[in-house]
This record gives structure tokens, C-alpha cells and sequence, in this order.
């Protein structure tokens, strides 16, 4: 029994010794303000990590293990309404997850918008899930990487970032970086999608302001961009969410049929929001169902 759990603590700290933590913009952040970094971090009840008012956007890399790299890699990003990022739940746990099946994952700590650190602070999320892709890609040598099996992940509101990668596929601004903004797979986990009237309010809100244009609702209502181009994607969420109705992910399915896109939906009775990789109310374990759909468009394969 003690070398089990010694077993398990070493597996634990290599892991961790592995996970390295890098700016995103070596060179500067751009569409900021300069204002003071006033990032903060705090613990819910069960000691999961929760960070506030990210001003200097990272990327967390955990390399999958040297004997089972599939090549495959993807950036994930934590929910939060656009006001927090839940880093450990929807975060480095499922990076750890990822990696037991040779994917190498990548924390994006996104900037939460906001008006005094950002000129344009409804962009900012998308240029920094633009930039962790292109990142992904350049230094897909260093992790082992096939820069072409570079997919996107998002829960909640992370999920509507992640959505919008998906669907608006030219850089959100000019840049001399012909990198390749389309990532090549995605996974939305009880996605924020629309900013219409089924929306999460507070997303809505922390993104775009208490009184957007039609413009900009319509433009980051992602069910109206999914287009030819949008690559596979693979849904997942509970029908009793309150926080975020699952009518977000059906608007999304639907769009993604209409236009011919590959796509899966696993809805779950019960689970409401924000369950991360454990729905307590089944045995049912929806990451399995993740791989099964990865390994069917080849990407588990060395």
C-alpha cells in the first residue's frame, strides 16, 4: 500500500515538475493599456485554484510523456463568465487527463475583459486563443507536436472562446504572422455559444458590456459564424443547466449539421453547470467519450 501511494505521489510531482507556465507575449501584450497588473488568485472549498483579472495572458504546457506522445496537442480554456478563470477544474486537471493519453495540453490563461486594461477589451480573449494556437504550432518540434492536430477546448465561457476559434478563422487583428489561427479540432464542455436571448448574462455582459451593439451580439452569437470551414467538433452538456441552457449546444449542433461540419453531442439528463470532469449523477465518464471521438479523426494515432 505505501508503495502505491509513494508510486502515485512521485507519478504526481513529475507531472507537476513538467508543467511549465510561459507569457504569451514574449515581446509585449498587445491591446492593453499598461494599467497595473492587479491579478489575483483564490481557493474555492475544495482547494481548486480560481484566478481574477488577468491583465498578462500565459500558457501552461504539460508535455505528454516522451513514450506516449500521440502528437496531438490542444489549448485549453478555463470557464468563468469572463470575470474569473476556474485554472484548476477546468484547467490542469484536464490537462492531466490529456496527458494519460499521450496529448500534450496547454492551459491558456486568456485576459478577462476589461476597460481599464484593454482598449478593446471584447477581442481580447480571441487574440490571445489566436496567438496560444499559433504558439502551439511553432514550437510544435520542441513538444513533438503535428502542428496540423492542434485542437481547442473551453468550458462555460471558455467554451464561448473556444467556439469562437473555431468559428471565426482570420487573425482578429493584422499581424505579419502567417500562422494558421484555424485550430483543427474542438471540444466545447456546457459552452457559453449565443449572446442573444438564451445567453449567460454575465458573459454576456463581461464581454461585450451592458449595451452592445446588434453588431457585436450578433458577431459573438457563434451558432450565426459556423461556416464550411469550421473544423470537427464535439459538444458536451447537462440538460438541467440553469446557468448556461443547453440550447446553447443544440443552436451549435444544428449549425454545425447545416453546414456540414463533423460533429457530436452528449447531453446528459442531469449535471447542471460547471461539473468539470465529474458529473456526479453518472457513472458515465464524458472524457472517454472525448477520446473515443479523437481517436475517430485519427489523432491518437502515432
Amino acid at each position: 500500500m505505501k508503495r502505491s501511494i509513494y508510486t502515485l505521489a512521485f507519478s504526481l510531482m513529475t507531472t507537476l515538475a513538467m508543467a511549465q507556465e510561459m507569457p504569451l507575449y514574449p515581446s509585449g501584450v498587445p491591446n492593453t493599456t499598461h494599467a497595473p497588473n492587479t491579478e489575483n488568485r483564490s481557493t474555492d472549498a475544495n482547494g481548486a485554484e480560481r484566478i481574477m483579472e488577468v491583465s498578462v495572458p500565459t500558457i501552461t504546457a504539460y508535455p505528454a510523456p516522451a513514450n506516449n506522445n500521440t502528437g496531438t496537442a490542444v489549448i485549453i480554456c478555463p470557464g468563468g463568465g469572463y470575470r474569473l478563470l476556474s485554472s484548476t477544474k477546468e484547467g490542469s486537471d484536464v490537462a492531466k487527463e490529456f496527458n494519460k493519453i499521450g496529448i500534450s495540453a496547454f492551459v491558456l490563461k486568456y485576459r478577462i475583459p476589461s476597460d481599464k486594461a484593454q482598449p478593446n477589451k471584447t477581442i481580447a480573449p480571441l487574440q490571445d486563443a489566436q496567438e496560444a494556437i499559433r504558439m502551439v504550432r511553432k514550437e510544435a518540434k520542441k513538444y513533438g507536436i503535428n502542428p496540423n492536430r492542434v485542437g481547442i477546448m473551453g468550458f462555460s465561457a471558455g467554451g464561448h472562446l473556444a467556439s469562437t476559434a473555431v468559428t471565426h478563422l482570420k487573425p482578429v487583428v493584422g499581424t505579419s504572422d502567417t500562422t494558421s489561427v484555424r485550430p483543427d479540432f474542438g471540444m466545447l464542455i456546457y459552452p457559453v455559444i449565443t449572446m442573444k436571448d438564451f445567453t449567460h448574462q454575465g458573459s454576456k455582459d463581461n464581454l461585450l458590456g451592458k449595451n452592445p451593439s446588434q453588431e457585436a451580439i450578433d458577431l459573438y452569437s457563434n451558432e450565426n459564424q459556423v461556416s464550411t470551414q469550421t473544423p470537427p467538433v464535439i459538444l458536451v452538456h447537462a440538460g438541467d443547466d440553469k446557468a448556461v441552457p443547453v440550447k446553447n449546444s443544440l443552436v451549435f449542433y444544428e449549425a454545425c449539421l447545416k453546414n456540414n461540419v463533423p460533429a457530436q453531442l452528449l447531453i446528459y439528463p442531469k449535471g447542471g453547470h460547471g461539473f468539470g470532469l465529474n458529473n456526479k449523477t453518472t457513472p458515465d465518464k464524458w472524457m472517454d467519450s472525448v477520446k473515443n471521438w479523437i481517436d475517430s479523426l485519427g489523432f491518437l494515432k502515432k
